[in-house]
């Protein structure tokens, strides 16, 4: 017969290792879990630039689209999309796919407050039939 005798010291041993072993692996495996994640300002922004870039990370992707386009993204998961607002309320759609087909959605609503730059330029065709018309009544 062997000397063996089943101590405490050893079950809690192993206890624990089992707890820290399971614990190790949902930490590894939550990415999988979680599907994938999009990282941008939220809430609605207002502008009086009508040219903008749409900055953010994404994480765990395969696919990222900005409005049905797809966009580049680093190996860090940042990307940077121009984007050029029209007058109001823009709402920017960025959707995120994984590699399983899994998807998140973000949205991303832009207030662009500023004039039109051909509204205010004497050379816009409005300006200018305005000016003829006024010149030449008598």
């Amino acid at each position: 017969m062997l000397p063996y005798r089943d101590s405490r010291l050893t079950r809690y041993a192993l206890v624990i290792f089992f707890i820290l072993l399971i614990g190790y692996g949902y930490f590894e495996a939550r990415g999988l879990l979680s599907g994938p994640r999009i990282a941008v300002p939220s809430g609605t922004t207002e502008v009086h630039d009508r040219f903008v870039l749409i900055k953010g990370r994404a994480e765990r992707i395969a696919e990222l689209r900005m409005n049905g386009k797809p966009i580049a993204v680093t190996e860090e998961g940042m990307f940077e999309e121009p984007y050029l607002l029209a007058p109001g309320l823009n709402r920017i759609v960025l959707d995120a796919i994984d590699k399983y087909g899994r998807t998140r959605q973000e949205v991303v609503q832009i207030v662009f407050t500023g004039e039109l730059e051909a509204q205010n330029s004497p050379e816009s065709p409005a300006s200018n039939a305005s000016s003829t018309a006024t010149s030449t009544a008598p």
